[in-house]
This record gives C-alpha cells, structure tokens and sequence, in this order.
C-alpha cells in the first residue's frame, strides 16, 4: 500500500522494519508525522512477517508512506535492503520501530551529514522513556575485545579488555565514533549503494557493526550528533523471543569475526561461547532460580548447536 507521491524529491528515505512491533511502529510513524516536512521524508515500512497485526492499517494522511509486506521473516538486513531500493532521496534513515524521533532530530542529523562530505553515517543521541541518555555507540570489534567479551574479561578487566559499548563515555558531544546504532542510522545513499548495502548473512545483529566499520575502511567517518534526540525503547520487538535473540546475537558475533578477523578468531569465540557464555548465563539463570531464563539459555545453545555445521562449511569456504 503506497501514500500518493508528489513529484517532490525527498530528503531522506526513512526505513523501517516491522516484526510483530505492536502500537511501537504507530507511535514512530506518529513522531515522523508530527517533525513535520523539513527535511523532507518518505517512508517505507518493510514487514517481516507479523502475526499480531501491527502492520494493517499505519496509512496516514500526513505521511508519505509505503508498506512493503514480506510473505517470511526475511531478517533486518535484507528487509532494510530491500526499503532502501524503493527510494530515491540522497540519504536513507534506518529506524527501529521501538523508537520516537524527537522535532528536530531528522534535521540535524541531515545537517551534519551535508555540512562535510567525509561524514558517511550519522546517528542520534538515544534516551530512554525517562530521557536518560542511552550509552549506545561502540567500538570497532577486534580479535581480541570479541574473545575477551565472551569471556566476560570486560567485567571483571576493563582497563585490558574494554567493552563494546562506550559505556564509560557519557554521549554528550557530537564527534567520530567508530559505530552508531541501527536504531537511528543516517547515511549517505551514494555510500550505501558503493557497500552493496548491508550484508544480509547477518540475519539481525551486527549488520550495523559491519555496514560501519565498512564505512570507515571505504574512507568516511561515522559520526554522533548529540543534538539530535531520540526516544529509543530498547529491545522493542525482541525481547519477545529471548531465546532466538540470544542466539542470533551469538551467530552474528561468529559471522563478523569470520568477515573481519579470519576463521581463527570465529572458531575461537564459538569455543568460548560453549565453554565459557552459555555455561555462565544458565549458572546466574539458576542463582537467580529463574527455571524460563535457563530454558531459554538452553535453548539458545540448542540453536546455535544446530547452526554450527553450517558455519563450520562457511568458515572453511573462508579459508
């Protein structure tokens, strides 16, 4: 279903994926509608696939919006993929549907992407439902932060092996950083088109860690705008499926370390995250004698168990 278009070219392209999101993707295209028209957007909502009706009836009459409806979950980074070729505008927003732009945020984000032609992403300064800045921007991964991580060496050793997320940094300057979040993700269509767009082996998770760090190694800084405020809920439609979300970030961790670091590494975090993760999240699961969190760490184990011969025979067409 498509919102009658104007011959006037948009600004930004606005993608946002929908998975069973609820009243969430309403109350985002409703904190599109009331930014108003500068900059100019269309929207394109991708559906993975809902079940609980979330994606019947979003047309808005003060919304240039197009609803694409996928017949199978086909996974973030291919449905973002496939909302960013609908459009036409310069610069393409990717959007989470847990999240609620603040009246200027489009704006600003625009402005500091056009004020330097060596800025390829941008991203918004995320708050909470409290307004308390969410500490979401991160480092580029290497060999040894992802091992170090699955080990939980960044709790207990900071100061050796820092954390992913930049969670000692406080977020309230704008300036480079190696990784935005896909929640709120401005960047440059041209850019985007010269990357391939994202890599869709990353079913969710780390598909804007890559699409980054990809960024940076193409020429183009990645760059945070604290000015531009966005309301972010975190988790939005995910937290519906712990046990899939669990395994999906763990397959997502081993696919960026086989793209980014070579085969070595990936073997080396699966054997960490059988040895030490799974075994350390059901441990707390039963301290804390929550019986559903251990099954769903089970689960997941059980996932990512079926998952391995196939990145097994991946790792090895690596070599």
């Amino acid at each position: 279903m498509t919102t009658p278009r104007t011959d006037r070219r948009p600004a930004i392209d606005v993608v946002i994926v929908n998975w069973n999101g609820g009243a969430l993707v309403r109350a985002c295209l409703a904190s599109l509608a009331a930014a108003g028209d500068d900059p100019a957007t269309d929207v394109v909502v991708v559906d993975n696939a809902s079940t609980d009706g979330s994606a019947d009836g979003l047309e808005r009459p003060d919304l240039r919006l197009t609803v694409i409806g996928n017949a199978d979950n086909a996974g973030f980074g291919r449905a973002c993929n496939q909302g960013a070729a609908v459009g036409r505008a310069p610069a393409i927003l990717f959007l989470n549907p847990d999240t609620e732009v603040g009246p200027d945020a489009l704006r600003l984000a625009l402005a500091a992407l056009d004020a330097d032609p060596t800025v390829g992403v941008v991203g918004a300064q995320l708050v909470d439902e409290a307004g308390r800045v969410q500490r979401m921007c991160a480092r580029r991964p290497t060999a040894g932060s992802l091992i170090g991580q699955e080990l939980h060496l960044d709790r207990v050793m900071p100061s050796r092996v820092p954390t992913h997320f930049m969670t000692e940094w406080d977020h309230a300057a704008s300036g480079p950083v190696d990784q935005v979040m896909g929640a709120f993700l401005l960047i440059r269509r041209s850019l985007f088109e010269r990357l391939g767009g994202f890599d869709e082996r990353f079913h969710v998770y780390y598909e804007d860690v890559d699409l980054c760090a990809r960024a940076w190694d193409a020429g183009f800084t990645v760059r945070h705008v604290a000015e531009a405020t966005v309301r972010h809920d975190g988790q939005g439609t995910t937290r519906q499926v712990r046990a899939r979300r669990l395994f999906y970030i763990q397959r997502s961790r081993i696919l960026y370390a086989a793209k980014h670091q070579g085969a070595a590494t990936a073997l080396a975090l699966l054997a960490a995250t059988f040895a030490v993760q799974i075994p350390l999240r059901l441990g707390l699961a039963l301290r804390r004698r929550s019986l559903r969190e251990a099954g769903q760490v089970v689960h997941a184990a059980a996932l990512l168990g079926g998952a391995v011969p196939a990145l097994l025979a991946r790792l090895r067409r690596a070599d």
